[in-house]
């Protein structure tokens, strides 16, 4: 079975349980959950003037392939109240998925790896935390290399640690 990094970020609502609540479907509807990191508090990114996000990745196994994948965040987002009015805007819940095994994808709707991870702080450090030495398949870095090469200096807090 392949495995999927997955972000999850929510700044509206409570925001720790809309992610707890997201685990818990994703692990019900995508496949095996095999690691979550701790919740990081972070700054908005892109459209800066909103409330700070919780953000965490998740280590999954799935029989899905990438575009059924994508689905199933988009039906877990849309359970949790998302709506898209605005890019980068305030949201009760984000699934990105940041890599797919080492898959090299780019679809209108889907580009794996995620083209924007290496340089988003808050993607990299709970990744980082469940899988620092994983390979990212076009740049050929671990995960912990793109974090100490990351220029994005928006604060990254960790809340509470994956053994909470």
């Amino acid at each position: 079975m392949p495995t999927a990094y997955l972000l999850l970020g929510s700044n509206l609502g409570d925001r720790a349980a809309v992610l707890r609540e997201a685990v818990h479907q994703l692990g019900a509807t995508t496949g095996h959950i095999e690691a979550v990191s701790g919740l990081y508090e972070t700054a908005a990114w892109g459209l800066e003037d909103q409330p700070a996000f919780l953000n965490q990745a998740v280590q999954l196994r799935t029989t899905l392939s990438p575009e059924e994948l994508l689905q199933a965040c988009q039906a877990t987002e849309q359970q949790a109240g998302r709506e898209r009015l605005i890019r980068w805007g305030a949201r009760t819940l984000d699934v990105d998925i940041l890599l797919y095994d080492a898959l090299v994808l780019g679809t209108p709707c889907l580009q794996l790896p995620h083209p924007r991870l290496p340089e988003r702080r808050f993607a990299l450090v709970p990744l980082a935390e469940i899988a620092p030495v994983l390979l990212h398949p076009v740049l050929q870095q671990t995960i912990s290399e793109l974090l100490q090469r990351c220029t994005d200096t928006l604060p990254v807090k960790q809340i509470s640690s994956s053994k909470d």
